[in-house]
């Protein structure tokens, strides 16, 4: 019998922490990929093409929307953002199970397209410790920053989406929440 993997997505405002956890999480859970998804956006200092994201332009973006190769994309701050369908299909089709960091709209597209997938939201403790979240990152303008807490208010609207909501308030609680739930949802498939 041949066993395919489970697909989770992560979701929540940007400074959440969804990326934090997620690097625990691949390096304490075994059978679990993290796929690397498209964007159109330039890379952030530290950020290596094919690790953090594929960085395209937008004309090779267009192509993938345009020959159906993307399972979710979306437009957000200006940038295009996309998960490929042959990462998932490589690593499901492994038997691994697939974790994607992605925004509301991915999610609500992939619910949509896979009823099966585990939806997971990462909610920050406060809009105020999420402002000082981004504001430390130093990677973003204040105009930036602002726009980020406006989507990041309508986004935790939309938490009762989701399969279950971690609030990221103390890392190692939330960590340990995000391992028992995806466990629980692991060994459901299965055990």
């Amino acid at each position: 019998m041949v066993t395919t993997g489970k697909l989770f997505v992560v979701s929540g405002p940007s400074g959440a922490g969804k990326g934090t956890l997620l690097a625990r999480v691949l390096s304490a859970a075994d059978n679990f990929a993290l796929t690397v998804s498209a964007t159109t956006r330039k890379p952030r200092k530290g950020e290596k093409d094919g690790v953090q994201y594929y960085f395209l332009s937008e004309e090779k973006f267009d192509e993938l929307i345009r020959d159906d190769r993307l399972l979710e994309w979306a437009s957000v701050h200006g940038a295009y953002y996309g998960t490929l369908k042959s990462e998932v299909k490589r690593h499901l089709a492994a038997g691994l199970n697939v974790v994607l960091e992605i925004d509301l709209q991915g999610a609500r597209q992939i619910r949509a397209k896979m009823p099966e997938a585990v939806l997971i939201f990462i909610m920050p403790p406060s809009i105020e410790v999420l402002r000082s979240r981004l504001e430390k990152r130093g990677t973003e303008s204040s105009e930036q920053i602002t726009r980020r807490l406006e989507t990041a208010r309508l986004e935790i609207q939309s938490a009762d989406e989701f399969d279950t909501v971690i609030v990221n308030d103390d890392l190692a609680v939330a960590l340990a929440q995000l391992l028992q739930f995806v466990h629980s949802m692991h060994d459901t498939v299965t055990g």
